[in-house]
């Protein structure tokens, strides 16, 4: 492969400029296939950034339109793929047993009364598996629910249409009842946390969020995260929970949150706790999907993550954006990275 002598160069994407990050890693990736990622990712009208590391080094860094890299952006559910980061902090702590805990052991005294008896047999690992067994609070239920005066109560005392256990009802509810509950068990915020338990070993900075009407910091939603800052927590997962030398996550948590547990019917993916769980291109590919198209890629097989951000309010089918983001990685970026290896 030709070598690229500088380390900026400029390039010019349908009327946008962007800025390709070519470093001593240039040599991780294709330079052709590369090349018409940038192209291809700058051709979707929604990316605003696109962000790749090999073997831990930023390899390909753009910016189109929207925040930069370096700028904190609206990650939608992307949130709870950063959350079930923090709930398996919380183990390595010890304030979390483990994702066998009943859900009502670190509530306590605050579940609400009028909940159904099932509610007991609820676990973290249900609640971050999207496997509660509660009626969803997502869909077309989600306008209710982020309207009503409590919403952990109105998460927690929703109907059950399936077993604890049973299968993948996806709910912003059931991030948002482990938020509570994280709150609760620590007497700490769970922005504190998170600043503590995953900002500070990582080097990252968790801004503020929206808050419910008790306070509770949204959990599944809305966090502001910048595309650098999900890069280091795709890097801690595909590190096996270990960063800069440091364990923040309890061993094994990697392999229990990519490990199957239910399949999405929005897009046929299986999900384990917080990530979906896929294919591209022949490897074994790990994500975290937020509206819009903000997306976390870890693909362990050729030391890939992968950041991409996009407009969050856009009109039409976010399921076939999705697609078009997949084809992207499978197509361009990690045939680049295992060209570069051969």
């Amino acid at each position: 492969m030709t070598s690229i002598s500088p380390q900026l160069r400029l390039c010019c994407l349908s009327g946008l400029f962007a800025l390709v990050v070519w470093g001593q890693s240039a040599a991780a990736l294709d330079e052709s296939l590369a090349a018409e990622a940038v192209t291809r990712a700058g051709e979707l009208e929604r990316t605003h950034s696109l962000l790749v590391a090999v073997d831990g080094e930023i390899v390909l860094e753009e910016s189109y339109r929207g925040p930069g890299t370096a700028q904190p952006a609206n990650v939608k559910s992307l949130s709870k793929t950063v959350l079930a980061a923090l709930v398996g902090a919380a183990i390595e702590q010890g304030l979390v047993a483990g994702d066998e805990q009943p859900i009502a052991e670190l509530i306590g005294t605050r579940m609400p009364e009028n909940t159904e008896p099932g509610v007991s047999d609820i676990t973290v690992g249900h609640l971050l598996a999207m496997q509660s067994g509660l009626e969803r609070t997502s869909g077309a239920n989600y306008g209710r629910w982020v309207a009503s005066d409590d919403w952990v109560t109105a998460a927690l005392t929703r109907p059950f249409v399936d077993a604890p256990g049973g299968r993948m009802l996806y709910s912003t509810g059931n991030s948002h009842i482990l938020s509570a509950a994280l709150t609760w068990a620590s007497g700490r915020t769970t922005r504190e946390l998170a600043q503590d338990w995953l900002g500070n070993p990582l080097n990252i900075v968790i801004p503020e969020w929206p808050r419910d009407p008790q306070g509770i910091y949204f959990g599944g939603n809305d966090m502001n995260l910048s595309p650098r800052a999900l890069l280091q927590i795709g890097e801690l997962y595909r590190h096996d929970g270990v960063l800069n030398g440091e364990r923040v996550l309890p061993e094994g948590w990697v392999e229990n949150s990519w490990t199957p547990r239910g399949r999405s019917p929005f897009n046929n993916n299986q999900y384990g706790y917080g990530w979906f769980i896929t294919e591209l291109d022949g490897e074994p590919a790990y994500y975290g999907w937020g509206f819009g198209g903000q997306m976390l890629y870890v693909i362990p097989s050729v030391a890939m993550t992968i950041v991409i951000t996009s407009d969050p309010t856009p009109p039409g089918s976010g399921s076939a954006y999705l697609r078009h983001l997949d084809a992207l990685v499978a197509e361009t970026l990690i045939p680049a990275a295992r060209r570069a290896r051969q």
